[in-house]
């Protein structure tokens, strides 16, 4: 064993030596041959003395050439078609180069043209083949070497195209990946039957659950770049009984130049099972807006904030302010946009409030911002119903003079990120963003700057949404907690809510509240479901889910425009634009004026009256032909 292993050290301390010499073997090995083919193995004394004069001028002829073509730095064991290629084509240009060399003109006789071509042909048979044996004898019969020190994970691949076969192929090459492909599972009727590098494809997606039992698979790496939402669902739940994990790839456009690697694959993630079309931006249109320019994000340390402008650092923004009063999260966004900054944009951090009116001031007055993104709001439902008076100040109030400031400073375009609770609102949080949005139109009316609100449904992963409870407590080991059994929400992730946003607010004209596309709303109950399934586990088997009942405010089904609202088409597909409300502005200003009484006297039941009152349905709004 010991001298075993001195060998196999010094063969690859020395390898580029070794290779040579190997290659200086096979030249003189395929040489020889062709002479003795070409004679039939009866070599004329004469052509003995020809091939003994002309093989120096042959190695250092095909030597020079496979070094130029990088075939003595490839490691054997990794032989593939790119290999062959070279070989093909350096073994090619040594025949041409020879044929000038010594059928043209030798001293000791002229060479057989038929012996350089089997010497091409016979040099890509030896060198090639010999190439490829040590790859087999490597894999095949010293399967150890492929399975590292530890014991290697049995793995199913769903996907049997290109990306489940550069899977195979890297996993048989990689032994640090510990894993060994048992088969593959493909519902293409023609792959079936079939191999993949020696490995089976077995069945179709319907079958995945009888291969599984079968084979003992520890893990399903699902191949499929392009795989929808549903697709997925529908192979987790072919093995909802098992406690399997499950790996897959990312869309199709996250992977780069088309290379597909075992080390992308990922866990399954709750935001794959959306089945979402990904988002088709106009680059210019938002470039416009965005480059060069000077952009203020509020709330810039929240979930849309910090998205937005990380988003935003990809059109090149002049300057990019940051405005937020949570410390530790405005600390984190800036030190990870700042390691991004090319030298065109410039990140300012900004801390404080939205309702300090003196810094709002400053902070437009020094930067002159020609674009607002306002995300800072209070934002969940049972919070914001015993904190009345804080919730009327913080996303009614401060907004109104925000929004002010703004205009009087120049800003060209104002961003009003809001929600879908804003529809026919039951709740403080819902309330407050309506009568929002109904300033923002109205004091769109006579500004130079344009005023544009986007209004969307739950994002998956923000901070204190469902997602990140049901994750923890999915740790702790359950129980899920859900309001309702028929509870049902919109819900988006984070990226794809922020690039609507981008894109609406590069749209609109001024005084337009646009609505996101949300899909199809998922009852609450199923995405924890969902998530229990994700980890290996079964539902109100291994994790239970209870109910708790709706709480105050709260609904059991949102919505994203209300039926006395105007749905018109935009040239986006993904978003919609409501109609004017047709709010009077005198009845506002009153409203605002017992607002900032009430919320001076701490009046949270006429504060609460008041702010009903203002957004209360009105007349349906006037269609557009």
């Amino acid at each position: 064993m010991a001298s075993r292993n001195y060998l196999v050290e010094f063969v690859y301390r020395h390898r580029r030596a070794c290779t040579l010499a190997a290659h200086v073997g096979l030249f003189t090995a395929a040489y020889g041959c062709s002479y003795l083919l070409r004679f039939d193995f009866d070599l004329p004394g004469a052509y003995l003395k020809v091939f003994l004069g002309t093989l120096p001028a042959v190695l250092v002829v095909e030597g020079l050439i496979f070094a130029y073509f990088s075939l003595y730095r490839g490691l054997w064991r990794y032989a593939g078609t790119a290999d062959l290629v070279r070989i093909v084509s350096a073994s090619g240009v040594s025949a041409l180069v020879l044929f000038v060399v010594l059928h043209m003109w030798s001293p000791w006789g002229v060479v057989p043209r038929s012996v350089l071509l089997m010497n091409a042909v016979l040099a890509v048979v030896l060198i090639g083949g010999a190439r490829l044996s040590v790859r087999v004898v490597r894999e095949e019969f010293f399967p150890q070497l492929r399975s590292g020190d530890g014991a290697a994970h049995r793995v199913l691949i769903v996907g049997a195209g290109a990306a489940g076969e550069q899977a195979v192929r890297e996993i048989r090459h990689n032994p640090r990946l510990e894993l060994e492909v048992v088969g593959l599972i493909d519902d293409d009727e023609r792959k079936r039957g079939g191999t993949i590098h020696g490995i089976p494809v077995l069945g179709s997606t319907d079958e995945i659950q009888t291969w599984v039992e079968r084979h003992e698979i520890e893990e399903v790496l699902i191949a499929i770049p392009s795989a929808t939402g549903r697709q997925l669902q529908r192979i987790l739940d072919r093995c909802a009984s098992t406690d399997l994990r499950f790996k897959v790839l990312p869309a199709a456009g996250d992977l780069i130049a088309g290379r597909v690697s075992v080390q992308q694959f990922r866990e399954v993630e709750i935001e794959d099972l959306l089945g979402r079309e990904p988002v088709e931006l106009d680059l210019s249109q938002i470039g416009r807006q965005i480059g060069g320019k000077t952009v203020l994000i509020t709330g810039a340390a929240g979930s849309i904030g910090s998205e937005l402008a990380r988003q935003a650092m990809g059109f090149e923004p002049r300057t990019l302010i940051l405005l937020d009063r949570n410390e530790s999260g405005l600390f984190y966004i800036h030190r990870e946009l700042r390691e991004r900054e090319t030298g065109i944009t410039r990140v300012v951090p900004v801390i404080g409030d939205i309702r300090d009116g003196a810094l709002v001031e400053r902070t437009l007055s020094r930067w002159k911002p020609s674009l607002v993104y306002h995300a800072a709001a209070y934002k969940h439902v049972p919070m914001m119903e015993t904190s009345v008076v804080e919730a009327v100040r913080n996303n009614v109030l401060a907004s109104h003079e925000l929004m002010g400031a703004a205009e009087r400073h120049g800003v060209g375009r104002f961003v009003l990120v809001s929600t879908d609770k804003a529809v026919r609102p039951r709740n403080v949080m819902g309330a407050t963003k309506r009568l929002t949005e109904m300033l923002m139109v109205e004091r769109n009316r006579d500004s130079r700057t344009h005023f544009i609100a986007v209004r969307f449904g739950n994002v998956l992963g923000s901070v204190g949404s469902v997602l990140p409870i049901f994750r923890r407590q999915l740790r702790s080991g359950g129980p899920l907690t859900v309001t309702h059994p028929e509870a049902s929400r919109f819900f988006m992730t984070i990226p794809e809510a922020v690039q609507l946003v981008m894109q609406a607010g590069a749209m609109g004209a001024g005084g337009e509240i646009y609505i996101l596309e949300m899909g199809e709303p998922m009852r609450v109950v199923e995405l924890a479901e969902r998530l229990i399934t994700l980890a290996g586990k079964r539902p109100y088997e291994d994790v239970d889910i209870v109910f708790t009942g709706l709480r105050p405010g709260e609904k059991l089904h949102e919505e994203l425009y209300s039926p006395e609202e105007a749905l018109l088409p935009t040239e986006h597909s993904k978003i919609l634009v409501l109609g004017p409300n047709g709010v009077v502005g005198r009845r506002l200003d009153r409203v605002l004026e017992r607002l900032r009484r009430d919320t001076v006297t701490g009046e949270e039941g006429s504060l609460r009256e008041a702010l009903m009152e203002a957004v209360a349905t009105r007349q349906p709004a006037r269609r557009r032909a």
